[in-house]
């Protein structure tokens, strides 16, 4: 009975658009033209699509529609303390209602430099401040900040979400309503494959949401590059020369003292090794010579 009353219900609306075009056949062909295309119901068509009489065009887009972007970008610092920098960084961070996702701090070895990386979040409309903080705590170096435009995907899926809810509440209605069994499974059905469908659009624009709302910054710390020592200018008289190649001279005295105190260690040891093995050498040589001592007494002993 349900079924019968909701397909009288759909086809009512043809019903009556029949019965206007009858009436309007008795009226000369001009009038009925013009009352069949007062009467008759727009064509369906998708959102953002509008028709003309050259057929199907665009929308033009609201200029005054409100922008969804999601903001990231790279900044590269060099400073003295990389480490303290990032610190820094990160209480500006803090004091933004931002946050750090993610912090790596490496510091300085004899043979590594000390580094600094961060992944923070702040708030979009924030983001220029932290930028303009950065330049505080070091020398900017590189900038790159990237907006992507996510108005239509935000809309996309504020309809989705809205048509599904609509579908689920009438669901749910159907399923309070039920009479039969048949019925009931075969909604229940149904609002279970909606609402899954629905939950997993609202975790996607939960998360896109979230991508608006706070931008991403990777910040690199390093430290100032060091140049390199000026070389030793070329001597432009006989007095630079002496003083040149008395300067190379004890250069190469270093370097002789210097590997001779690296080499008496090694000297050390291979002596300490070369002791052991002869001390080895004499405990094993005795202990031949010992053993063939003893026949030749026995012999001497039993000829005696």
């Amino acid at each position: 009975m349900r079924r019968l009353l909701v397909a009288l219900l759909l086809a009512l609306p043809f019903f009556l658009v029949a019965c206007g075009d009858d009436s309007d056949g008795k009226r000369s062909s001009t009038e009925s033209g013009g009352s069949q295309m007062a009467t008759e119901p727009a064509p369906m068509q998708p959102p953002g699509i509008t028709m003309d009489s050259g057929g199907m065009r665009e929308a033009p887009v609201d200029a005054t529609a409100e922008r969804k972007e999601i903001t990231t970008g790279s900044v590269f610092i060099t400073a003295p303390d990389p480490i303290e920098s990032a610190h820094k960084t990160i209480t500006k961070v803090e004091s933004l209602s931002g946050r750090v996702d993610n912090r790596t701090e490496q510091p300085g070895t004899p043979n590594t430099q000390p580094s600094a990386s961060l992944t923070v979040r702040v708030p979009s409309d924030k983001t220029d401040q932290l930028v303009a903080a950065l330049h505080e705590y070091g020398r900017v170096t590189s900038i790159t900040i990237t907006s992507t435009d996510v108005t239509l995907q935000v809309d996309d899926l504020d309809a989705r979400i809205k048509a599904l809810q609509a579908s689920t509440d009438r669901l749910r209605a159907l399923i309070a309503a039920a009479t039969n069994t048949a019925d009931l499974i075969e909604a229940e059905n149904a609002l279970s494959s909606r609402q899954a469908e629905l939950d997993s659009l609202v975790a996607q624009k939960r998360h896109l949401d979230d991508q608006i709302d706070l931008s991403t910054l990777s910040i690199e710390f390093t430290t100032e590059d060091i140049p390199p020592p000026n070389p030793e200018p070329d001597p432009d008289s006989f007095w630079d020369g002496i003083v040149s190649g008395w300067n190379s001279v004890l250069d190469a005295i270093g370097a002789v003292v210097l590997f001779v105190g690296k080499a008496i260690p090694w000297v050390g040891l291979l002596g300490v090794i070369a002791l052991l093995g002869w001390l080895g050498w004499r405990v094993i040589s005795g202990a031949r010579r010992s053993h063939r001592s003893k026949p030749e007494q026995a012999e001497q002993q039993e000829v005696g």
